[in-house]
């Protein structure tokens, strides 16, 4: 039996989790029977690869393997890069599994813009089938998804707190309602249940070939969302989300089994699932309709929340750039607003909605990001119960990834019918992150820092010999012993010393929760270090550890650097340190005592 608190969390996680999977039945099959005959073998076929693909991939790979990973339940492509690199010796690995986990973020933003486009926009063209609207152009529907898109990323500022209640019981309904409506529809057909059996997945495609492998492209539309059990983990726990899961599953295996079962009576069916549900209850249609619009609002609310967290993420394991963050919540810190990532999201997703209008064209570049995730989850997992020394799950994640490479093989074909835009959606933040690590590591270099002791033998000269100014000052330097030069610049060069001086210092552990702060050493008269230790999902209040620690600061010094450089790469890299927030104003340090120290550096 449930407890309330797990039945709250299977709920929650309803909402925030299952939104994507929860509504690919409205496009999957519609888009699958546009390619292939409607024949009964072909209709079992493919019913029984849907219901096998949800088993395979979203069941084993991310309900069991993928969430038996990570300490404290935490998920994700990062996650994993910061579970395998302890683990790796050579530093050619460690560089190897950080292009794998920067080819994985990438890939989530592709499927970030393409989920909301193509699940918003199919059920909207749900509205055709009402009577009276059967003129409606697609143009018009294309406004209207639009417009339904602009609201949900407008609401985004003011944070999804007070609505977010309302989430799970509405995915309920849904779920009910689509289970219900396959269940309907089985009694008709009773025969298709039949499909559960593997025999007619791979009977299917033993007799298509080569056209058969090349619809798995389409199939595995039917897990998209499946990566969000593991993503989103950390925010529900594990528990919560597998049970869901299991209700979901049953779900969706009643609806696409119905869908099987309506398309073997009408073979002339286009959009299966609104057409299904409106044969059945003509009179309860709108309605139906209006919840699968309110579910793929809910289904891109999860997607822009994960992509927020996930760029956060970045931001904190310094692969991305510090972007302006603002939390929604004062309850829950985790409830955060990127205001470039929303924008940026939303531009992206009317440009899909305008270039692709009809979500079956949608569909051929959808897929190919989704698989180019799970088959990278499934090669970095692999690679974690390898070195772990986890013999069955090393077996069943090898399996896993080889039925996940078969999927992305077969998704390589939507490149030139529209599959490359979610390559060149993917490409934008990877080059960002390339340019910005890079020009990090080069940064590092030309600013030649200061070696502690150099740094110790001029600060007892000059500490003694210069009136020192009341207070505290505090200075931030990564790490202590290789001071960035601004510190010097400051106390040695412009003669600014106070009689207490702190440099703090912000380190990432590899756990990804925990928050401590603490002063560590007395390195001469009137200079400390204070560390802060962060968990890498962490979104840390600074200020208030300082406070907390009796440290109550009369000044904050921060380095910033000026970059003239000829090579395009490093003055990309120079506007994307002009555009984006100095790491105090990321923070949130009181701007009253802030003073940036300018460097100029050449690159």
């Amino acid at each position: 039996m449930f407890d309330r608190e797990t039945f709250k969390g299977i709920i929650k996680s309803l909402g925030l989790v299952f939104g994507d999977i929860g509504t690919s039945p409205i496009y999957t099959l519609t888009v699958i029977f546009l390619l292939t005959s409607k024949t009964q073998a072909h209709v079992m076929g493919i019913i029984s690869l849907i219901i096998w693909t949800l088993i395979i991939v979203v069941t084993v790979e991310y309900a069991w393997l993928a969430m038996s990973l990570g300490e404290k339940g935490e998920g994700g492509t990062i996650v994993l890069r910061e579970i395998l690199v302890p683990l790796l010796k050579s530093g050619r690995n460690v560089a190897f599994i950080s292009l794998l986990s920067i080819i994985g973020i990438s890939l989530l933003f592709g499927d970030g813009v393409i989920t909301p486009a193509i699940s918003i926009l199919s059920a909207v063209e749900g509205m055709v089938l009402i009577p009276g609207l059967e003129g409606v152009s697609q143009g018009t529907l294309v406004i209207i998804a639009a417009i339904i898109a602009i609201a949900l990323f407008a609401i985004q500022k003011k944070g999804t707190e007070k609505i977010s209640w309302a989430f799970g019981p509405v995915m309920v309904l849904w779920f009910c309602a689509i289970a219900l409506s396959g269940f309907i529809s089985i009694i008709n057909v009773p025969s298709i249940l039949l499909a559960v059996n593997p025999y007619y997945a791979i009977q299917y495609l033993w007799e298509n070939h080569l056209a058969g492998f090349f619809l798995l492209s389409q199939v595995i539309l039917c897990a998209t969302g499946g990566e969000a059990l593991f993503a989103d983990m950390g925010q529900l726990g594990k528990l919560p989300i597998i049970r869901a899961w299991y209700l979901v599953f049953i779900a969706l295996l009643l609806n696409y089994l119905g869908q099987g079962a309506y398309i073997i009576q009408h073979p002339e069916t286009h959009n299966v699932l609104f057409e299904m549900a409106f044969h059945e209850a003509e009179i309860l249609y709108i309605p139906f309709l209006i919840l699968s619009i309110f579910a793929t609002i809910i289904a891109s609310q999860a997607m822009i929340s994960g992509m927020f967290s996930i760029v956060y993420q970045g931001i904190t394991t310094r692969v991305l750039p510090m972007l302006k963050v603002d939390y929604t919540s004062r309850k829950l810190q985790s409830q955060i607003y990127i205001d470039f990532a929303n924008w940026f999201l939303l531009f992206s997703v009317l440009f899909i909605m305008f270039v692709f209008k009809k979500s079956e064209y949608l569909a051929e570049a959808y897929g190919l990001a989704v698989t180019g995730t799970m088959a990278l989850t499934g090669i970095m997992m692999t690679w974690i119960f390898y070195l772990k020394n986890e013999k069955s799950k090393y077996i069943l994640a090898l399996l896993v990834t080889f039925v996940d490479l078969v999927f992305l093989t077969s998704s390589l074909h939507k490149i030139p019918n529209g599959g490359y835009w979610s390559i060149i959606l993917a490409l934008i933040p990877f080059s960002v992150i390339m340019i910005y690590t890079n020009g990090q590591k080069r940064l590092g270099e030309a600013l030649s820092p200061l070696n502690l002791d150099v740094f110790l033998e001029e600060y007892t000269k000059t500490y003694t010999k210069l009136n020192k100014i009341s207070g505290t000052a505090l200075f931030f330097a990564r790490d202590v012993k290789r001071l960035p030069p601004y510190i010097g610049n400051t106390m040695f060069n412009n003669n600014i010393i106070y009689d207490d001086n702190i440099i703090v210092s912000l380190i990432k552990t590899e756990n990804p929760y925990g928050i401590s702060g603490s002063f560590k050493s007395h390195l001469a008269d009137g200079l400390r270090v204070f560390e802060i230790y962060m968990g890498y999902m962490e979104v840390v209040d600074v200020e208030q550890i300082l406070k907390e620690n009796g440290i109550d600061e009369k000044t904050i010094f921060y380095g910033l650097e000026d970059i003239v450089s000829d090579n395009l790469i490093w003055r990309i890299y120079s506007i994307i340190k002009r555009l984006t927030p100095a790491f105090v104003q990321f923070y949130k340090l009181p701007p009253h005592k802030l003073h940036g120290i300018i460097s100029r550096i050449e690159m």
